[in-house]
Formats: C-alpha cells, sequence, structure tokens
C-alpha cells in the first residue's frame, strides 16, 4: 500500500447553480492516519471527500492522491457493489471483517428488508476489504447500535492508509483522528489533535479574535473622533487664511495671510490632518483584518400544540412480520397528548416497522404530524427541496429562520441541485412545524446532523409542548427529552422474534 499523503493545492470548486465557489484556493495536507472533517450541514464536508477520492473533479488546483481511492457515501439506498465478493470470499481478512462487522450471507438476496444499520455495517465493510490506498468516510455510524457502534470504530482502527472521516459521533473523532480539518466556507482550518481537542482550540482562537477585535474597534472610534476634530480645525484654518472677504485696503490682514503661507504655518492643521487621516485608513483595514465568526442563538421555539384528543394513538397487542421468519411482538400501546416516548433496541429488531405501523394508526389528522424518517432518498430530497421553494415568502421566511437556528445557511441550501441529507431533514423539520403538530415522530433524528444541529434540536424539542415520538441510538439525545420507554429486545430461545416492553424513565445505557 501507498504510503503518501493527500494533498489539495490551491483547489476550486463550484457546483452550476451556486451563486460563488463552495472551496476557493484550498490547501490542505492529509497524511497516512485518520483525519476529521468537521463543519455544518452544507459547509462541503461530502464534496471536500469526494474531490479528495476523485468522484467529483476540482475546477480549478490540484488534488494528490497517493494511490486508488474510495468513497463511502450516507446513502445506504443500492446494495454496495463486491458485497456478495465478500460474502463468498475465503481469504481470512474477508473473514475477519465479516465476523468484526457482524455481514450475513443473505445480505444480497434481502437487502431490501434490512435495516439502515445493517446496510451500513456492509457498505463499510465491502470498503474496508477493498483495501484502498486512501478511504472517505460519510457518517459511518448512522443508524449503528452502541454494539455496532464498537464494532465498526475498531473495524476503522486496522485501516492503514490515508483516512478522512465526516462524522456527528464525537466519540469516534476522538478516538481514530490524529488532526481535524473545520470547514466554514469561505475558510477551512486544519487544526491538530482530536476533535474536542479541535473544538477548544477554536473557541480559544475566536475569544482572542473577539477581544482583539474589541480593542480595534474602540482605537477605530476615538481615530475617528479625532479625525473630525482636526478636520474642523483645518477648516478654521482655511477660512482664516483666505483673502476671499478683504476689501483692498484691509492691507496688514492681507499681509499676515502671506507671511502664514511663507512659514508653512497656515498648512500645519492640513497636514496633521492628513496623518490622522492615514492612521484612520490604517485602522480600518486593521479592523476589516481581525475576522470573528457570526454565530447563531441555538434553539429554536418548535410551535407545536399539544391535541385535546385523550389519545393520539391506541394499538391493541400483536405482532409485526420483519422478513425472513422474523416478527416482533408487541403489547398494548397508547400515546397520551403530552408524553414522551424513546423507542429503542438493536439494529434490525423492527424499530423502524414499528413506527410506521404506529403512522398509519394515528387518530389525529396528518396536517398535524410532523414525521422524519430514518432515511430520505434522494428523489424525495429533491422533491421537498422543490416544495420549500414553492412556498409563499412569509411561510419561506419563517422556514429559512428555522434552518440558519439549525446552523445551516438557508441561501446556499436553497440555491443547490441536491440537498445534503442534514440539510433534507432540517428542511423538512422545518416544513412540518409550521403546521403547529399535535406530534412529532423521528426515526433517528440525529443521523446527519452536524453536532451544533443536534444541540440545537435538543433545545428546540425541549420547549415544544406536543407529544413526542423519538427512535434514536443516542442515548444522550434521548435522555435531554423522554419520559417513557419502550424497549425492544431479542426473545429468549426464539431465533428471528423480538418483543417490546414497556418501562418509566428515559432511555438509559450506553
Amino acid at each position: 500500500m501507498a504510503q503518501g499523503p493527500v494533498i489539495f493545492r490551491e483547489v476550486l470548486f463550484q457546483y452550476d447553480a451556486a451563486a460563488g465557489p463552495l472551496f476557493e484556493g484550498l490547501t490542505a495536507h492529509f497524511p497516512v492516519g485518520w483525519t476529521a472533517v468537521a463543519g455544518p450541514n452544507g459547509s462541503g464536508k461530502t464534496t471536500l471527500l469526494k474531490l479528495a477520492t476523485g468522484t467529483l473533479a476540482a475546477l480549478a488546483g490540484q488534488v494528490v492522491r497517493p494511490g486508488s481511492a474510495i468513497y463511502c457515501p450516507q446513502r445506504t439506498d443500492d446494495v454496495p457493489g463486491m458485497l456478495a465478493d465478500l460474502i463468498d470470499a475465503a481469504d481470512a481478512h474477508a473473514a475477519e471483517i465479516r465476523g468484526r462487522l457482524g455481514i450475513q450471507p443473505d445480505w444480497v438476496q434481502r437487502w431490501d428488508t434490512l435495516s439502515h444499520g445493517e446496510r451500513k455495517r456492509a457498505q463499510v465493510g465491502v470498503m474496508l476489504w477493498r483495501r484502498p490506498h486512501m478511504l472517505a468516510v460519510d457518517e459511518p455510524t448512522n443508524h449503528l447500535d452502541a454494539d455496532a457502534r464498537r464494532l465498526l470504530a475498531e473495524a476503522l482502527r486496522t485501516f492503514r492508509g490515508v483516512g478522512l472521516l465526516v462524522s456527528h459521533d464525537r466519540e469516534l473523532l476522538d478516538t481514530l483522528c490524529r488532526q481535524c480539518l473545520f470547514l466554514d466556507p469561505p475558510e477551512a482550518v486544519m487544526r491538530p489533535g482530536s476533535y474536542t481537542q479541535g473544538v477548544a482550540q477554536a473557541r480559544e482562537e475566536q475569544e482572542h479574535a473577539g477581544k482583539r477585535r474589541a480593542i480595534a474597534r474602540k482605537a477605530h472610534k476615538k481615530l475617528r473622533r479625532e479625525v473630525g476634530k482636526r478636520r474642523d480645525a483645518a477648516n478654521q484654518a482655511d477660512g482664516k487664511r483666505s483673502k476671499r472677504g478683504l476689501t483692498k485696503g484691509q492691507h496688514d490682514a492681507k499681509e499676515k495671510i502671506d507671511r502664514a503661507r511663507v512659514t508653512g504655518k497656515d498648512g500645519a492643521a492640513g497636514r496633521l490632518l492628513d496623518q490622522l487621516e492615514g492612521r484612520l485608513r490604517r485602522a480600518e483595514e486593521h479592523l476589516a483584518s481581525v475576522r470573528v465568526k457570526k454565530t447563531y442563538d441555538l434553539g429554536i421555539w418548535v410551535p407545536g400544540l399539544r391535541s385535546e384528543r385523550d389519545t393520539l394513538f391506541r394499538l391493541e397487542a400483536g405482532s409485526l412480520p420483519l422478513g425472513e421468519d422474523r416478527v416482533l411482538r408487541f403489547p398494548d400501546l397508547v400515546m397520551h397528548p403530552d408524553d414522551r416516548i424513546a423507542v429503542v433496541g438493536p439494529n434490525g429488531s423492527g424499530k423502524s416497522t414499528l413506527v410506521r405501523h404506529i403512522i398509519q394508526a394515528l387518530s389525529i389528522p396528518a396536517e398535524h404530524v410532523t414525521y422524519l424518517p430514518q432515511e430520505i432518498d434522494l428523489a424525495s430530497s429533491r422533491d421537498i427541496l422543490q416544495r420549500a421553494r414553492a412556498l409563499p415568502k412569509d411561510r419561506l421566511g419563517r422556514m429559512m429562520t428555522v434552518v440558519s437556528c439549525l446552523g445551516s445557511r438557508p441561501e446556499r441550501l436553497l440555491a443547490s441541485d441536491e440537498p445534503s441529507p442534514g440539510e433534507t431533514r432540517k428542511l423538512l423539520l422545518a416544513l412540518g412545524i409550521a403546521h403547529q403538530p399535535h406530534l412529532i415522530v423521528m426515526d433517528e433524528p440525529t443521523n446527519h446532523l452536524d453536532l451544533s444541529s443536534i444541540e440545537c434540536l435538543e433545545v428546540a424539542l425541549g420547549d415544544c409542548p406536543c407529544g413526542l415520538l423519538l427512535v434514536s441510538h443516542d442515548r444522550r439525545f434521548l435522555r435531554c427529552l423522554t419520559r417513557k420507554q419502550w424497549g425492544i429486545a431479542p426473545e429468549q430461545g426464539r431465533p428471528g422474534a423480538f418483543r417490546l416492553g414497556k418501562s418509566r424513565g428515559s432511555a438509559s445505557g450506553p
């Protein structure tokens, strides 16, 4: 395997429909080992990974690669190429990957029935088995339960080439990465150490920049006052040395003005003004050079309403087929208007199937339900973008405010050809909350979102008065927002069978 770095040299890239470049003059050095790529949704993380692997071509500049490069995408719609080869391969490396990631022999045949977590494990497994010189992995822990995340981290740790990693999983970034590239176009800043160390360094830099800007602004304000005073003095001097208005008999006054011009005393105020204006221009340039990143308040109130109905839904005990002789059994289920319920369980246990079944059994009007599915395919993403663009101006403005508060730039998003999965989820949420929902249902809501957006979403949902039904592997997110837990676990002695149990209290565990 080649051991050289991946190098970006003055790279320029712009999407056709965008108002300006996403990257301009981007220069970066990625050595052997893992580098985190961080930034808000829409900042170009996925684009950078595609440029690094040659999936996209730079408009100018150069990307130097050490050898073969593979991009592992966020989406899991299609069966990965060579999955069947990995399953059939007899070499030790293939056997190790299959065992480490729990890849089963029948996954190609029943791809449509696999959970997104199972699909992600298969996808990453194929990429690792191919042993590229460079591997760019986009949100690998989406949909994975705690056990699968640990297995995936161990598998990625065995990679010996140049690795680029985009993830909202802070633990994974800190475990694997030696440096972090922070994107916030037009800026791209490489910081050494883990993601957490890089964030701390960025915070210190911003605090220092804020202090420098405050000092520069104070000095600029003082100079402006002084320039104003000197300009008044110079104007008065101009008036005094002017002969306009003097009569022919005022010879003494004219001689006095002439002597002042000869000695240069009449221009002293003007020269001092010129000097101060020069200092003022330099102060303005310095003030402009001290950039402080604009920040947004984290948190939006989601304008939901508490339903006047006694229940949002009621299901009698039953079972749901999960495919291939697998089944989920559940007891009587009821949700009240102010309930906040977490649904947890391992990959493939039927959480998403249960949620879709509940959506069909709701006793409230569909227009008062905001539903974010676990995955949104590309065609649906484009349709959501078109719906957003077609909104009346007042609703479009409210939607753009929500998207801004969730950490994305709405103007850039609306101008894009293809929104990222994270941006699509923000758009769908913004479109949904405009209808004042009585119930918000989210299947893996933190998937694809950047870290600041997750924090914002926690605050927003925390203030919402309507019911919440949340499916997630992010236990911290669930602990913040839920009061009841529906947990799914395998039935002992019944392969392929799962059972849902109910408990009070928020989700616990890793």
